[in-house]
């Protein structure tokens, strides 16, 4: 396991209501793959500590920063001070990069099938911020779900790769926009329609999220071997 170390807040910038994008410089001595995460630690004055763990957005060819999308959850200690109290200059203690499982790396190849649920699309947006930077051959479908477009997180560059990248499809699944639903069987068949059959599935999201979605992916015939999943949330 990494040890704990400073990392300073560069940058901070609002990139939807309740998510707000961090810029932090790290020193580490190596590479992260897409799709790892850190831990941060916040300690109060009287000691207690609040420890929590958030996947990396930026692409693994950033080198000497890594970029955090949180979103402000009610109730959230880590969340709220990074939403409410965060400035750059600041320094946190942070722990990483974490994580082996989910994880993309271009000599993986693809078909790549991407699906996130709600702040579930940050560790798939440093994926396909990879992909373009080092694989653009390799075709990748980003199946996003959020509450209403505004919900979008990172809606205006994925809406650009969608039109600018070949063999990269952005959908967009709103479920409280008029009409909107949750993935369902039907969404599922799409997607495998325009992609083909995925050599990579990757789902983070919610656990009843993951949970839900996962099982439309094997009714479809996607084998369950080729399904990595992140969850978050009891």
């Amino acid at each position: 396991m990494p040890t704990w170390q400073d990392a300073t807040i560069t940058a901070v910038a609002p990139e939807t209501k309740r998510v707000r994008r961090l810029t932090l410089a790290v020193g580490w001595s190596r590479p992260f793959r897409a799709g790892q995460h850190v831990d941060v630690r916040l300690t109060a004055p009287d000691g207690y500590q609040a420890q929590r763990s958030y996947s990396i957005a930026s692409s693994p060819t950033t080198l000497g920063t890594i970029d955090l999308l949180i979103e402000r959850l009610d109730d959230g200690e880590v969340s709220g001070f990074f939403s409410d109290v965060a400035e750059p200059g600041d320094t946190i203690e942070l722990r990483g990069p974490i994580g082996g499982a989910f994880v993309w790396d271009p000599a993986m190849g693809g078909p790549l099938l991407l699906v996130g649920g709600g702040s579930g699309v940050v560790p798939l947006l440093s994926m396909l911020r990879h992909r373009a930077e080092a694989a653009p051959g390799v075709p990748a479908l980003l199946l996003s779900s959020a509450g209403t477009f505004e919900d979008v997180i990172a809606r205006d560059e994925l809406i650009r790769r969608d039109a600018e990248e070949p063999g990269f499809r952005l959908m967009l699944n709103l479920t409280r926009a008029p009409g909107g639903r949750r993935i369902d069987a039907g969404r599922i068949g799409e997607a495998l329609a325009g992609l083909g059959v995925p050599a990579h599935t990757f789902v983070c999201g919610g656990n009843p999220f993951v949970s839900a979605v996962s099982d439309l992916l094997v009714e479809a015939g996607i084998p369950p071997r080729t399904i990595r999943t992140e969850r978050f949330g009891g």
